[in-house]
């Protein structure tokens, strides 16, 4: 006699695995496929062919890809920190997310593939420059940028003060390579084509989107190691979310950023040379000596406490403002402002308000393109 209970099971258990089968199998098999593929760094993959008009009313969303975890692969699907970061192209990461067919019009061009641990000032430029070109265009409503998030936050700050348009840009990466179980990739890319997309979003200044938050360029950091909640805005807090498939705003950003903002690399071959030093017991003054040397325009100190120097760092810190050398005063704890001391401009110092050493660089690089006046630059470290 034929068991009822067992001849019911068998099509739940064939329900079940398939759907295991389709959890898993959109971007990991995808990128797994690839991997064998990979679009070379130095080619576009889309931005020398004739863009149609599209009628569909939907928004035109170009995503730059500078490679990253998100588009990182693995042979190992539980691999989360031992695999190839920036080895699939563009194409395969919107391939990979069918979905973003229903909220846009998307297209890629790859503008290099790499950890974002590489990323240097010539990528910084070549990347500003050609977002510009992109948001000048009537066919293009925003820019996506994927990005490694070793590095994310420096870059998104950079366009920040670099853009000059209200269209949404937006930076998206991933804490899990394209072949984990689990990938926050595909999500993340998604939400930020949706965020992009958004008219809500204009006039925001570049945006971060990971883990379902939107935050902005000035205010977030990375705080995690490996934890996919790793970006936060420990004070200022989150400009928004998405949720349920929309997009919401709660606040701004209430600091210069892309239009208001007076930085202009259109012109630009190469940014000036600013080094980070950190301030730590028994530290001696000979880097900052040896960064002058090597030809250091600027210096950011992560000062101790509210951007303390010790007798010895503020001995060198003050030989190298003799020369010429702006110095700028940040802090190594990782939150809270620096405040100004009246004794900072007679040694050529400046303090970074609330930036964090990185981005202290970031806005002092851009500052010497303009001026060497030190009152000048603690003006652009108050409004920007």
């Amino acid at each position: 006699m034929i068991n009822m209970k067992k001849m019911t099971m068998i099509p739940l258990l064939a329900g079940l695995i398939l759907g295991s089968t389709l959890w898993n199998g959109g971007f990991t098999n995808t990128a797994a496929a690839a991997t064998s593929t990979t679009t070379p760094a130095s080619i576009s993959t889309t931005s020398n062919k004739t863009e149609k008009t599209e009628t569909n009313h939907l928004p035109n969303i170009k995503i730059l890809a500078t490679g990253g975890t998100i588009a990182g692969s693995s042979a190992v699907n539980t691999d989360t920190t031992g695999y190839k970061a920036g080895s699939l192209g563009v194409e395969t990461l919107i391939k990979a997310v069918p979905e973003m067919k229903s909220i846009a019009n998307v297209s890629g061009e790859q503008i290099v593939n790499i950890d974002s641990s590489d990323m240097n000032n010539d990528i910084l430029l070549k990347l500003a420059k050609r977002t510009n070109e992109l948001l000048a265009r009537d066919d293009v409503d925003g820019v996506v940028i994927t990005h490694g998030t070793d590095t994310l936050e420096e870059t998104a700050y950079f366009l920040d003060l670099v853009v000059k348009s209200d269209k949404p840009v937006v930076v998206v990466g991933s804490m899990r390579p394209a072949t984990a179980i689990s990938a926050d990739g595909p999500f993340n890319l998604y939400n930020a084509v949706k965020v992009a997309g958004a008219s809500s979003s204009k006039g925001q200044g570049v945006l971060v989107l990971l883990n379902d938050r939107i935050g902005a360029a000035r205010y977030v950091t990375k705080t995690n190691t490996t934890a996919v909640d790793t970006f936060k805005s420990v004070e200022q807090g989150y400009l928004g979310a998405v949720v349920g498939d929309q997009v919401y705003y709660y606040n701004k950003s209430v600091r210069k950023h892309t239009t208001a903002s007076v930085f202009d690399i259109s012109n630009l071959t190469e940014l000036p040379q600013v080094d980070i030093l950190y301030e730590y017991q028994n530290n001696g003054r000979y880097l900052y000596d040896a960064a002058v040397a090597a030809g250091a325009k600027g210096i950011v100190v992560a000062g101790s406490g509210n951007g303390s120097l010790s007798k010895a760092s503020k001995e060198g810190a003050e030989a190298a403002g003799k020369k010429g050398v702006i110095i700028a005063r940040s802090t190594r704890v990782g939150s809270g402002v620096v405040s100004p001391s009246t004794k900072d401009a007679a040694s050529n110092f400046v303090s970074t308000d609330s930036l964090n050493p990185q981005k202290a660089r970031i806005l002092l690089m851009l500052a010497l393109t303009r001026t060497h006046d030190v009152n000048q630059i603690q003006s652009f470290f108050n409004e920007y």
